[in-house]
């Protein structure tokens, strides 16, 4: 029997917060969602209503008890709430945490560590060997937090070879190309490369369960609440820094030397691990904090690019495609991408289109433009001095941002025209991480030969 789009949502709204508790593992919760469809297609096929199914199969899950209290409780204008039973949760999320927080003291320790194993070969972090380090950076810390991630959700060995797999053929990538510390080359590896991998700490995080679109969702979230909490970190390690630097001057001590050789690379390799144990064991906070930044700074990037565009019409003047305005740009839409990303993975799926949903719509269509507009500039130079490849890689990134602002936007407008479920959008933006990593991979593996390492 085939479940309606808004049973879909309520399905996927009570999966997501079962997986964002942690309590079960990955495989568990999927039997368990095969369950609930089941009763609910029970229930259903005995004349109830899919919603009214739906609140009665969750009342049901024995199992969940506890979980589907919390459940009601944090989404009590709900009528499921009236079904489930009161009563007080335990604490298994603190009892995980304390579990957890050595080996992600261990994994932090090995990222901080990492970083200054090149110094015993000769290679010095502040001297003349700052091309290495920018090529090799992802790798000191990336490794260790898959590593705590397939530890934490318990992968199998196929996993792990295969996270071990790319961890190495990135390492090949950097580290055997003949790659000159000027060279467009080495900047464009030195900038994918984290990209690539990235995505396959996406991998582990997902224990190995990439095919799924709810949980590459799920890595989207985690990825933007990791942001949130690292650049915290990194604000407070820079007043840590300052008052440092004062103390140990005002005795008469230069403690510059220590910073700048171990404080801060250590600090921030660690930082990378401590940040994503923080999402883990602070989500309730998270998920707060990181829906409220989107909708103030949505609106305020919209306005923003529409007064471009209208100063674009009105001066008639053309966009720059010089390097530094291409890593403007491209950066702009890859923020716009992030908060249309966030705001996808912290919306409500039941919910009706509001005031909200077109202010997105209005920023992607923004952006869809000036993605065009860069194009049309960005072919024009190729067609007068030929590819190079900061060219080819600026093209074929707008390109791919192209399709993807064009897809959701007509998603999106279907959205808010009543026409189609949020969930195709969701879905949409979730399968095109494939895109990505695709050609940040094709970015560092096959540029470099591709364009002689120039």
């Amino acid at each position: 029997m085939t479940i309606d789009n808004d049973l879909e949502g309520q399905i996927a709204e009570w999966r997501a917060y079962i997986d964002r508790r942690g309590e079960l593992h990955h495989t568990d919760a999927d039997e368990l969602e095969d369950h609930l469809r089941s009763r609910i297609t029970e229930l259903t096929e005995a004349g109830l209503r899919p919603d009214e199914s739906f609140l009665i199969a969750v009342k049901r899950m024995g199992s969940l008890d506890e979980l589907s209290r919390e459940f009601a409780r944090e989404h009590s204008e709900r009528l499921w709430k009236q079904l489930v039973l009161p009563g007080e949760p335990d604490a298994p999320t603190a009892a995980r945490t304390r579990r957890e927080l050595p080996v992600m003291v261990l994994c932090a320790a090995v990222a901080a560590l990492a970083i200054k194993v090149p110094s015993l070969f000769g290679l010095d972090l502040s001297g003349d060997d700052g091309s290495f380090y920018a090529r090799n950076i992802s790798l000191f810390a990336l490794p260790a937090l898959a590593a705590y991630f397939a530890w934490q959700r318990r992968v199998g060995l196929r996993v792990i070879g295969t996270l071990a797999l790319l961890f190495i053929l990135g390492a090949v990538a950097a580290n055997a190309y003949p790659l000159a510390d000027d060279s467009q080359t080495m900047v464009l590896t030195a900038i994918h490369l984290p990209i690539a991998l990235w995505l396959v700490v996406g991998v582990a995080y997902v224990g190995g369960d990439w095919r799924s679109d709810r949980r590459r969702m799920d890595f989207i979230r985690f990825t933007g609440e990791w942001l949130i909490y690292f650049v915290l970190i990194g604000l407070g390690g820079g007043v840590l820094t300052a008052f440092t630097v004062g103390t140990f001057h005002a005795i008469g001590l230069d403690a510059e030397g220590f910073i700048q050789s171990w404080l801060l690379p250590c600090g921030a390799m660690a930082a990378v691990i401590v940040s994503a144990w923080l999402v883990e064991a602070k989500q309730s906070v998270i998920e707060n904090m990181a829906p409220v930044l989107t909708r103030v700074f949505t609106p305020l990037f919209a306005a923003i690019l529409l007064a471009f565009l209208v100063a674009i019409i009105w001066t008639n003047n053309g966009i720059d495609v010089e390097r530094d305005a291409l890593i403007l740009f491209d950066l702009l839409l890859v923020i716009v991408l992030g908060m249309l990303l966030y705001a996808i993975s912290a919306r409500d799926l039941t919910a009706r289109p509001g005031l909200f949903d077109r202010l997105q719509l209005a920023l992607i269509v923004s952006a869809l433009v000036i993605d065009f507009l860069v194009l049309v500039a960005i072919t024009g130079r190729i067609s007068e001095w030929g590819f190079s490849p900061n060219k080819t890689a600026a093209l074929g990134e707008n390109l791919i941002l192209l399709t993807n602002l064009a897809w959701s936007a007509w998603l999106y407008l279907g959205f808010v025209r009543g026409r189609m479920p949020f969930a195709h959008l969701e879905r949409w933006q979730t399968r095109y991480v494939i895109v990505y990593a695709a050609w940040a991979w094709a970015v560092v593996l096959a540029f470099p030969p591709l364009f002689g390492f120039a």
